[in-house]
């Protein structure tokens, strides 16, 4: 298999999403474990048909609870505010959607509700004043010889633009609304001769494949193609999918960074209207190339080849000279810039590839090449050949987790990149006054009859009433507009808690001390909440080293305690890999892990610590199966579930699907999760039905009958996966929830909602150039008439633009209107008990994202059996 240089490949996808960091008292990454047995599996579905066939049966005359035993995760949520979190298969805006999903319930009355205060919010949307109605021909375009280059194929192709008329070439396939007639005995309608200016010739064959109907969902795709040429008017350059302004750039000169400002776009048909979505995005460019990086490692690394690949594996990097980003996949220290690959005219060295094609000289010939994997588009288009990059002409783009962690650097950025809504709003309005200044995209758009509306789209919202936390002793707090009770703490008791008497601190000798000084503070924070913590007792290691963490686990939970904190000198990923994994699975046990960082005493966070404390007290109560708070839920049989998926970071091939759902949150505040593998390319809907099964029977073995209704909230899903979710997991799921319904004597079957959730997506929305309250519901005009859709916004940010979630619900039989599932939705971002406040998304979604974030960033094997009935992953 020929190797190619980069031009000869297609842009990559962008990189793994950030980590998202959720807990105060560490700031750990991921470092994997081995995976799990096949027999792990077998022994689930074995499971999954012993809790079917328990489900059937008569009701149990005594209920049982979950085990005793459960572990943890670390501490506490930061504020969840905007951001780019994890990148889980979400379009964002930068992807034309073609396959339309109808996945609006039949004999849906009304999408929208009442109740709740009106308001009118300002989006980030301009209206399409005219309506196109035109019939397009599409043709494809090839080249003989072929042309590998899309500028080269475009310049080519425009030497005809006097026949062609007007048209949109994407650098394939070619969108015009001229019909030409096939000429008789050949496949072509059109057979060209042109001249590149180096004097090659060339023929441009172009034949008719179909035509685009005005009514045809792939109108926005020539519409969306239509408002990429007109932004090339901008003078923007196009780096991946989008357009961003590097003669606007901000450099960040002491990081080695360059933000450029750019813009996400996309057309599509709303409820009444066809609408223009614009964000404003900022792509992190550094100055770094991967040889700037390789230097480094060498001068700082004795084996520098293995700390090289551990650094930009997996890193996605950028090309100057084609515009294109790559994600590494393998440093080729055998081949340089020297190494020869094959050509149609012979082999020829990438240095002399790189100067004959692009002017460019390469300055060191011993550097190693960078190869990238062919993408899958790749190898369906026949292009199977592993693409070659040279690492000085590949900048790095991104950030790694040493720049995220970097306070000065990260508040650097948040002034150019967290825009407040009317800085954004002004943005917005500019970038719609440039493009209507610049003659060459008024063209394009004339060209195509497309009129733009000046004005941001302004539609009706409502504000659902604030909800009341409830604590111990029948206390209450009503919400304000800050959607944050942590203060409450101070005067109220939780709202259930269990007394901790029997419980273990393993800490290394040296810092003794410290750990003593931070659980008398705990001690006193849970006395003022009227929790017992009683004096703990200490096992002292004598360094930090993982065998140490492992043996004093061993030592401590064979004297059976309730939990057990363990103290880390520095966050270490290595060792939180280790310390979970026994906790979670060898020996199962409530576990708190703690950093110095965030517990010893220093002069500048010597009032917070008893805040950090009072959170770290929260949080081991709720993982022993306390409640810190409560909120009001009129419905009783009501099980609320999340379902989440994370990918491995170590193999591209497997991931981890997590479920955790609630056991009616009105009559008991206990909780149920699983976790199970799948490889790339595996159907979830089995998996789910078994998780289902599962949490069913522990729903059953608590309260002697099954919900009456489910809540199902669907996480991790882009547009491109809503078919495979419509048209397979919601029935598969619903058929078997059917059969356990049925079997356990409900002819009329399981009463379920199914809703995706989605957080990456470009919508925004204003009130009078401000954020909105939480609980502000956007339900129509930029809704999508196909969905059961809504918009909600159900937190509150310090910095920036909140963004709004969005939530399709795609199935539904649960007999609640359109207002209740908005507010059932808006109260269950209140009982993420990591945050004393409300969150972006329901709280089991957050933590069945946790449990997966957890097994596939540190564990790599399902958890104990003996903790799926505790909120163990916090």
């Amino acid at each position: 298999m020929n190797n190619l240089p980069s031009n000869s490949g297609h842009s990559r996808g962008r990189g793994r999403g950030t980590k998202k960091n959720e807990e105060v008292t560490r700031g750990l990454g991921s470092q994997l474990g081995q995976p799990s047995s096949s027999s792990g599996s077998q022994q689930h579905q074995v499971r999954a048909a012993a809790a079917a066939s328990s489900l059937g049966n008569e009701p149990p005359k005594q209920l049982h609870e979950g085990s005793g035993s459960q572990s943890t995760t670390e501490t506490l949520k930061s504020r969840e505010t905007e951001g780019s979190g994890e990148a889980r298969g979400s379009v964002r805006g930068r992807r034309v959607i073609t396959d339309v999903v109808h996945s609006r319930p039949q004999g849906l009355v009304t999408k929208t509700g009442l109740s709740g205060t009106r308001t009118t919010v300002q989006t980030n949307y301009f209206k399409l004043l005219t309506t196109p109605n035109w019939t397009i021909y599409q043709y494809r375009v090839d080249f003989v010889p072929d042309v590998d280059n899309t500028r080269l194929r475009r310049g080519l192709l425009s030497e005809h633009r006097n026949l062609l008329g007007g048209y949109i070439f994407d650098g394939t396939v070619m969108f015009c609304s001229t019909a030409f007639k096939p000429v008789p005995k050949s496949a072509y309608v059109l057979e060209l001769v042109t001249t590149s200016r180096s004097g090659e010739r060339f023929e441009v064959k172009i034949k008719h494949v179909g035509t685009v109907e005005s009514g045809d969902s792939q109108q926005f795709q020539v519409l969306n193609l239509i408002l990429r040429r007109a932004m090339e008017g901008l003078n923007l350059q196009l780096v991946s999918r989008n357009f961003f302004d590097p003669k606007a750039k901000i450099n960040l000169e002491n990081y080695r960074m360059e933000l450029w400002p750019g813009y996400q776009t996309s057309i599509r048909q709303h409820e009444s209207d066809i609408l223009l979505c614009s964000e404003v995005a900022h792509k992190v460019m550094r100055t770094d190339t991967l040889f700037n990086i390789l230097s480094e490692t060498i001068r700082e690394n004795d084996d520098y080849q293995a700390a090289f690949k551990r650094q930009v594996i997996g890193m996605v990097v950028f090309t100057d000279y084609n515009n294109k980003t790559y994600r590494v996949d393998e440093v080729d220290f055998d081949s340089s810039p020297l190494s020869t690959f094959a050509t149609k005219n012979g082999k020829i060295s990438y240095v002399e590839y790189y100067k004959t094609r692009y002017n460019i000289t390469i300055r060191d010939c011993k550097q190693p090449m960078i190869v990238c994997n062919p993408t899958e588009k790749n190898i369906r288009g026949g292009v199977d050949q592993l693409i070659m990059l040279i690492p000085e002409l590949a900048r790095a783009t991104g950030m790694t987790d040493a720049m995220r962690s970097n306070f000065r650097l990260m508040k650097a950025m948040s002034e150019y990149t967290r825009l407040a809504p009317d800085r954004r709003i002004e943005r917005l309005r500019a970038f719609n006054s440039r493009l209507k200044s610049s003659a060459q995209s008024m063209e394009v758009l004339k060209s195509w009859n497309i009129d733009l509306d000046v004005a941001l789209v302004e539609i009706p919202a409502r504000v659902l009433q604030p909800e009341r936390i409830l604590f111990g002793n029948q206390a209450r707090f009503m919400c304000d507009h800050r959607a944050d009770w942590s203060f409450e703490f101070r005067k109220n008791s939780m709202f259930s808690h269990m007394d901790i008497k029997r419980w273990y601190v393993i800490t290394p000798q040296r810092h003794k001390r410290e750990a003593q000084d931070f659980v008398k503070l705990c001690i006193r924070a849970a006395s003022g909440m009227k929790m017992l913590i009683a004096e703990p007792r200490y096992e002292e290691i004598p360094d930090d080293r993982n065998s140490a963490y492992s043996r004093a686990i061993d030592d401590t939970t064979a004297k059976d305690p309730q939990i057990v904190m363990l103290v880390l000198k520095t966050p270490n990923e290595e060792k939180y890999s280790c310390i979970k994994k026994r906790a979670c699975v060898d020996r199962p046990v409530p576990s708190q892990v703690v950093t110095l960082k965030t517990i010893a005493p220093r002069q500048e966070r010597a009032g917070g610590l008893m805040s950090i404390a009072t959170k770290v007290v929260i949080q081991m109560n709720a993982k022993l199966m306390g409640a810190p708070w409560m909120i009001e839920l009129p419905l009783r049989g009501l099980m609320t579930v999340g379902f989440d998926v994370c990918h491995s970071p170590k193999s591209k091939n497997k991931s981890y699907g997590a479920l955790v759902a609630t056991m009616d949150m009105k009559e008991s505040q206990r909780y149920y999760s699983s976790v199970t593998e799948h490889m790339k390319g595996q159907e979830l809907s089995n998996q789910m039905s078994m998780n289902m099964t599962y949490a069913l029977k522990a729903y059953r073995d608590l309260h002697g009958a099954l919900p009456e209704r489910i809540l199902f909230f669907r996480d991790g899903v882009g547009d491109g996966q809503l078919h495979q979710v419509f048209n397979t997991e919601v029935k598969f799921l619903k058929a078997k929830l059917d059969e356990i319904y049925k079997s356990a004597g409900k002819p009329e079957g399981s009463r379920m909602a199914f809703v995706v959730v989605a957080k990456r997506i470009n919508t925004r929305y204003f009130v009078n150039r401000r954020n909105p309250v939480p609980g502000t519901v956007v339900d129509d005009v930029i809704t999508l008439p196909e969905r059961y859709d809504f918009f909600l916004v159900s937190q509150a940010v310090n910095q920036g633009t909140v963004s709004p979630t969005n939530y399709n619900v795609i199935h539904d039989n649960m007999g609640l209107s359109a207002d209740k599932i908005q507010m059932l939705a808006y109260k269950m971002t209140h009982m993420y008990y990591n945050w004393s406040g409300s969150c972006r998304v329901p709280a089991v979604c957050q933590y069945a994202h946790k449990l997966a974030f957890l097994v596939a960033e540190s564990i790599n094997r399902a958890p104990s059996a003996a903790l799926e009935n505790q909120l163990y992953f916090l």
